[in-house]
Order: C-alpha cells, then structure tokens, then sequence
C-alpha cells in the first residue's frame, strides 16, 4: 500500500503570526516554525495566541524535528510552548539558532533541547524527507526557504522572504537553485510573503542609506530611530553612518540589546569600535 503525502497547517493562513505546519508520509512527520500571534482588539487581556496543536498531537506521527525557516516572532516565538509537548530537535541557520535559543533560556529549555545548526546550504534529511535549504532575503537576517524532496514528490516552502537585488549582506534570494529543482517539477509550492498580493516592488533596504545619510548630516543633536530588533541590517546601516560621522549609538529595549548581541556574537553584525 502506497503511503500519503499529507500538510497539516496549524496557523499562519489569511493571518499574519503563528505560522506552523506539519509535513507528514505515512508515519513519518516534521514541522515547519511554531510562531506565535500577538492579539487584537477583540482578545482583551490575552498577551500572546499560539497554534493548537492537540490535532498534530493526534495524528500519532513520530515527529523528526522542528525545522525553522527564520527567527521572526510569528515563527519562533510558540518554541517554547510547543516543545514542551513534543520532545524533538530542532534545525535552523546560525543567526536562527542564535535567537531561538534565547527564547529557549528564557523558559528553561535549552539544556533538554537537541539544537542542530544547519547550513543556508546543506542538505538535511529526516526519516523519508529530504531537505534541501536555500537562501532567503528577508527583513530578518539568514532567512532560508525549504525544498522537501519526498516519495510522493517535491515541495517548495518559501519562508518569509523579500525579492531585493542589493542586499546589505549580499545575500540575496538563491533563485537560480529554486529554478533548478521548479525545471524538474514541484509538486506543490508555499508561499509565504506579506503584502505578496499587492502589485509593484519593495524598495531595497541599501536605499534607506541616502535618506540616513541626509538626515544625520543635518540633525544638530541627538536622532531617534525606531525599528524592529531583528532588523539587523537596518542596525548595521545606522552603526556604520554614526561612525563614519563621529557620533555614538545607544541601544535602548530589551530585544534590541539582546539581538544585537546576538547578531554580533554570531557574525551577523559588525559593530564599529567605540560606536556603542
């Protein structure tokens, strides 16, 4: 009897958090993220929504692993909660790893949890799946998306990703190796990009440096900057210009110490000398 290619999403469709899906054949299963969802308006005094994952629980696959795409919080931030009921390794990029596994001590987790790094190139295999990863430009340094080879065929899962030609680290999306595996047929794709249903293009983030450099000449005092604490390349942009003129950069919230730490331990981010 032939055994079934089956997806199991658990969140993450027509919402924007809490991405999470299970790839299964047979009795052979991985997921892909566990993030979590922050509430809205019609959720008072809840802090966070995970996935539901009694019905993956249910199914009574033998889970291989967690492998994650990005360390984003609607991709990672379920880990903790989610480990706790399946007792499985989990496989991300460096910097990934990096910003899982400060979620992880946060909740006593680290030391029972099996952590592979894996390669924005190598290949990984669990049980009757073959992963193959590749590059992804994102918002979120070291991004990768999936190529899951199965019995059944091919399967292509994005991450999050953005199309930018001029990278800060250079690194742009590897469509050159997707066109390769898509010239011999992909079974099914999933996409995963916000505002991918609008048309036009998203400026590169190397064009936010003009509109940086303008401002920082011109300001006389102090500059405030607000952005997301898993940009990393935005950080390093403003890193390299307050250095370049001589003024000195405070980091203030508790996520943006942490992940510049992070990032710059791991390689990341290159913090000029006497800047911070």
């Amino acid at each position: 009897m032939t055994e079934k290619l089956t997806v199991l999403p658990l969140g993450g469709l027509g919402e924007i958090g809490m991405n999470m899906m299970a790839v299964a054949y047979g009795s052979e299963a991985f997921v892909i993220d566990a993030g979590l969802m922050f509430p809205d308006d019609s959720m008072p005094g809840v802090d966070l929504v995970i996935p539901d994952i009694d019905v993956l629980l249910a199914q009574g696959w033998n889970i291989r692993g967690i492998v994650v795409t990005h360390g984003h919080e609607d991709h990672i931030g379920a880990l903790p909660y989610v480990l706790k009921k399946i007792n499985c390794p989990l496989f991300a990029t460096n910097l990934t790893m990096g910003l899982v596994e400060y979620r992880l001590e946060e909740f006593d987790l680290l030391d029972s949890t099996t952590r592979c790094v894996i390669g924005p190139h190598e290949d990984l295999e669990l049980g009757p799946f073959k992963i193959c990863f590749t590059p992804m430009c994102h918002s979120v340094a070291d991004g990768v998306g999936l190529i899951i080879s199965t019995p059944a065929g091919v399967l292509m899962h994005s991450g999050d990703f953005k199309l930018d030609p001029t990278p800060i680290d250079g690194r742009p999306c590897d469509l050159e190796k997707i066109a390769a595996f898509a010239r011999k047929g992909i079974l099914a794709l999933f996409s995963d990009s916000t505002n991918a249903e609008q048309g036009g293009a998203t400026l590169s983030e190397s064009m936010i440096r003009p509109a940086f450099e303008t401002i920082f000449r011109e300001a006389p005092g102090r500059i405030l900057i607000a952005t997301f604490s898993s940009n990393i390349h935005r950080i390093q942009q403003v890193l390299d210009l307050c250095f370049e003129m001589r003024r000195k950069v405070v980091l203030v919230g508790r996520s943006m110490v942490a992940n510049t730490r992070i990032a710059s331990e791991r390689g990341y981010l290159d913090i000029p000398p006497d800047t911070v």
